[in-house]
């Protein structure tokens, strides 16, 4: 059995948590080959490790124009009546989508560039991660005569736009479902028939022992705070800055790290210059895992005040280090971060609850933060062990290339009493 992994954009500075899980599985005996649709050029990427995935990554769209209308009129040619099917589903969805038709026939040319490249590998299983396009071209893929796939799915993109991302197709096609929290789970019951949703599964994002074997320092007196995340919106790193604005403004130091780096940058130094904060708040563009991790390590609490979540990974790697974490009542955050215990969730959206908190955070003596650390750590090992999680994943594999075989040799079986 050979798995592919396919993603919009492999490797990547905020996907880490896919080449851990991509590592896992193959420490679980299945070969895993990496596909993206798009190149991430490797000067993008500052991980030695995402450097290294980088090589090792087949880029769809490497083949350019003349390469996508080869293989979609070879699939033609070759295979006139799965292409049909194919044709025919790609029209369908693409008609109810936002990104219309055009893109959906190029979806179908990327699935026969897959197709290809399969058939030559000896691929028999795809995996594909989010719920968006890259699903798209793996339920394609499988129409037109593919291997079975599976996709996981972390939110919150999938939810806003189910009915156009065609969420129910690709949840019955699917020989399998994985989504990363319980709240996710129960969005996407939602979306699909209850006959459908034995096939959906909870796999929890993992880390690995480099993080529960590690020492950690002890907490800092000093008022550091971290935030780990791309710049934008949804985020909420705009009312972080007037939060610590609030807490100067109330004669408290604070100090916060902004690691990442996104579109809405410009917007939070210009709000950082009109608060007088340049002092006070650092950013510094991506950063190494190894680098993110001194910085959670540098600081009282991971802050993340974000409006739109799956899990994020960063709050179990704070909650790894033994750190406590400032973070929102959204989606999937609430089952590992428990107020008082190993954090504090605020009303997302409101920066008078998020300041609070952070005020309470600064005063509190560094041995009650200590505490609430190593309850993180400890409720992270139990939820988010990686070699247990991908232990599950791999079994869905074996279990549906099982179930695969048996649908073939019954295919056969059925073919042969005919005749």
């Amino acid at each position: 059995m050979k798995i592919a992994y396919l993603v919009n954009k492999y490797p990547k500075v905020s996907h880490t948590f896919i080449r851990r899980e991509i590592a896992a599985i193959e420490a679980c005996g299945l070969p895993v080959a990496r596909f993206s649709i798009r190149s991430c050029e490797s000067e993008e990427l500052v991980d030695p490790e995402d450097k290294l995935e980088f090589q090792k990554t087949q880029v769809v769209l490497g083949v350019g124009i003349l390469g996508l209308l080869f293989n979609l009129l070879a699939v033609a040619i070759t295979r006139p009546i799965p292409w049909l099917r194919g044709l025919w589903l790609a029209l369908k969805v693409g008609w109810a989508s936002e990104r219309g038709v055009l893109y959906h026939i190029i979806y179908l040319a990327e699935a026969c560039v897959l197709l290809h490249w399969f058939r030559n590998s000896g691929v028999t299983h795809l995996h594909a991660h989010f719920g968006t396009n890259p699903t798209t071209v793996a339920m394609l893929c499988h129409a037109i005569g593919g291997p079975p796939y599976s996709f996981t799915v972390h939110g919150p993109y999938e939810f806003d736009e189910p009915e156009s991302l065609a969420l129910t197709q690709k949840i019955n096609r699917a020989a399998f479902v994985v989504t990363v929290s319980s709240f996710s789970r129960s969005q996407l019951y939602r979306w699909c028939n209850h006959q459908q949703w034995k096939k959906i599964h909870v796999i929890r994002c993992g880390l690995d022992n480099h993080f529960f074997n590690r020492n950690t320092t002890a907490i800092s007196s000093e008022p550091n705070f971290v935030c780990v995340g791309r710049l934008c919106e949804e985020k909420g790193q705009l009312l972080l800055i007037q939060a610590v604005s609030q807490l100067a403004a109330l004669g408290l130091q604070c100090n916060l790290t902004l690691v990442g780096d996104g579109s809405l940058r410009p917007e939070i130094e210009s709000l950082i210059k009109d608060y007088g904060l340049e002092k006070q708040v650092k950013m510094t563009g991506w950063a190494s895992s190894a680098e993110v991790q001194k910085y959670i390590m540098n600081s009282r609490a991971l802050i993340l005040p974000s409006f739109a979540e799956g899990l994020p990974v960063v709050i179990m790697e704070a909650l790894a280090l033994e750190r406590p974490v400032i973070t929102t009542y959204v989606a999937g955050i609430p089952e590992l971060v428990k107020p008082g215990i190993n954090g504090w969730l605020v009303p997302s959206g409101s920066v008078e609850a998020l300041t609070e908190v952070m005020r309470e955070v600064l005063q509190l003596p560094t041995e009650n933060l200590e505490q609430m650390g190593k309850a993180g750590a400890a409720s992270v090992k139990a939820q988010h062990n990686l070699a247990q999680e991908a232990s599950k994943l791999a079994n869905l594999f074996r279990y549906s290339q099982h179930n695969s075989q048996d649908l073939h040799c019954h295919y056969q079986l059925q073919v042969s009493l005919r005749n």
